[in-house]
């Protein structure tokens, strides 16, 4: 069993959970009208329409995370040392790097949700390379 794998799976899944649990107390809660699951009221700014895509892209990507996740648990389990998993590995530490950086950059480093996307992506990469 590779621990990196799972420690990086776990930690892709509680960064998932909290993007989207705090994304509904910071942001779309007022955005929410009562008695409404998903937000339409953008104020001047935008139009019901955007805010709805925009609730549900924020939710894909813990989604997405948690798909990752779950294939990081998976290869955490198997023996193979196969081209495969080396390829699936790398895909998803680059791509977690790569978010790492876009939230560094566009927030200047004040959201926190960078240092976690770089823990995965560390964490894959000691898990490839073990």
């Amino acid at each position: 069993m590779n621990a990196y794998f799972i420690a990086a799976a776990v930690l892709a899944f509680v960064v998932g959970l909290v993007h989207s649990v705090l994304g509904e107390i910071m942001i779309f809660r007022r955005m929410r009208k009562p008695g409404r699951v998903i937000p339409t009221d953008g104020g001047a700014i935008l139009l019901g329409s955007n805010v709805r895509i925009l609730w549900a892209s924020w939710h894909v990507l813990t989604v997405f995370g948690w798909g990752m996740a779950a294939i990081l648990v998976w290869m955490s389990r198997s023996t193979s040392g196969s081209i495969e998993h080396a390829v699936i590995a790398h895909a998803i530490e680059i791509s977690m790097l790569i978010g790492s950086a876009l939230v560094l950059v566009a927030t200047r480093g004040r959201h926190p949700g960078w240092i976690g996307l770089l823990g995965v992506a560390v964490l894959v990469w000691l898990g490839r390379t073990a």
